[in-house]
């Protein structure tokens, strides 16, 4: 199965990845367990002002150049031209830096997206979720999938040849059918980076507290599987469990998170990483706001792992990611018949969960299903 070379699933010398957290959301969806907000919208000019002056006093102290810079929220892309870029320009980058925006496609038009390519962003990533009116709407999507299209089109016209379409499978009421015609339509528009995501269940959330509308594990594992076929047919690698790519156009910035490189968050809840020391940010954006202005830290909390610790959460991420792990960091005992003699990967009378790559083993398209339980077996 298509699978991303690992020699491009490694983070280059100095990679230093920044989150800039927006917060703000015209309308928060049901599923949504973020940081966000679509009633404070009279707080965006003092939270810029904030996250500006943290970035200044990180790089007052030193803050590294940035291979990758991230724009998440809650909707970036509610921002104007001005305002995000004025954001980005305020953070030092390394030349060829990736620069990834998230979007709503219902936000952008063709001057917003012109400043942002003049301001330094490189990669425009799409939240369209589904392209099935009815299902958009049971996830609280207000977008149509005619919207798509257009944003798509418009952010080719400003330049933009790295695009990435997120989806999310498992909402209810949506058929086997309907996701293929989602995947379908959206291998139409030729993004070059597709992540696909299961609906999960935060707690907390409107969805948490509507049974009827919890998705179903197996519905799920079987639209995951589809997923996987058809673009990896259609000649996107997998290289995450949840992300497929053109070749050479996987994330550099997930590829931080996924490898354990070092990265600072800005914003109200973003988190930051350096040599296991994690650290984050209070959560609630007036919280924030106000400690900037008053001159302290917006730190919340911090841990740090140890080296026992480091090492096993590698593996477990690694193992997520088609470089995998070494055939060694896991105990496969009572997992079937070896394979070539050395490797055991299935659950008897399953299909195989791994398969050998020289002395690693990488997850199949199955045993991606069960990632989780098979992490647990890392030793």
């Amino acid at each position: 199965m298509p699978r991303a070379e690992p020699s491009r699933l490694e983070l280059p010398p100095g990679a230093f990845g920044v989150y800039v957290h927006i917060p703000f959301c015209t309308r928060r969806c049901d599923y949504c367990a973020f940081a966000t907000w679509d009633d404070r919208a009279d707080r965006i000019g003092p939270y810029l002002d904030a996250v500006e002056a943290e970035i200044a006093g990180a790089v007052a102290d030193g803050l590294p150049p940035a291979t990758s810079v991230f724009f998440g929220g809650g909707t970036p892309s509610l921002l104007n031209g001005e305002d995000l870029t004025r954001l980005l320009a305020a953070i030092p980058r390394a030349a060829g830096a990736e620069v990834t925006v998230e979007c709503n496609p219902e936000t952008l038009d063709a001057n917003k997206l012109a400043a942002y390519r003049a301001g330094g962003v490189t990669r425009i990533s799409l939240g369209v979720q589904s392209m099935v009116p009815s299902v958009l709407a049971a996830l609280g999507r207000v977008h149509e999938p005619t919207v798509v299209q257009r944003s798509v089109a418009l952010a080719r016209a400003a330049d933009f040849g790295n695009i990435n379409i997120d989806l999310i499978y498992g909402a209810a009421g949506e058929s086997l059918a309907a996701w293929r015609h989602t995947i379908d339509e959206v291998l139409k528009l030729e993004p070059s980076h597709i992540s696909a995501y299961a609906l999960t269940v935060e707690p907390g959330t409107p969805l948490a507290a509507d049974r009827g509308r919890h998705p179903d594990d197996d519905d799920q594992a079987d639209k995951y599987l589809l997923a996987a076929e058809v673009l990896e047919a259609a000649g996107y690698e997998w290289y995450e469990v949840s992300n497929w790519a053109r070749p050479g156009y996987e994330c550099q910035h997930n590829l931080l998170y996924w490898l354990q490189g070092a990265y600072r968050g800005f914003g109200c809840a973003a988190h930051s990483h350096l040599a296991g020391r994690r650290w984050w940010n209070v959560h609630h954006v007036d919280r924030y706001i106000a400690a900037l202005q008053a001159g302290r830290s917006p730190e919340a909390g911090h841990e740090q792992l140890g080296p026992d610790e480091r090492r096993i959460e590698a593996l477990q991420l690694e193992l997520r990611t088609a470089r995998g792990v070494p055939a060694d960091a896991l105990d496969l005992s009572g997992l079937g018949d070896p394979l070539e003699g050395r490797v055991p990967c299935a659950l008897p009378g399953t299909r195989a969960l791994l398969e050998p790559v020289g002395g690693r083993v990488v997850l199949t398209r199955h045993g991606r299903l069960l990632a989780n339980e098979i992490a647990l077996r890392l030793r």
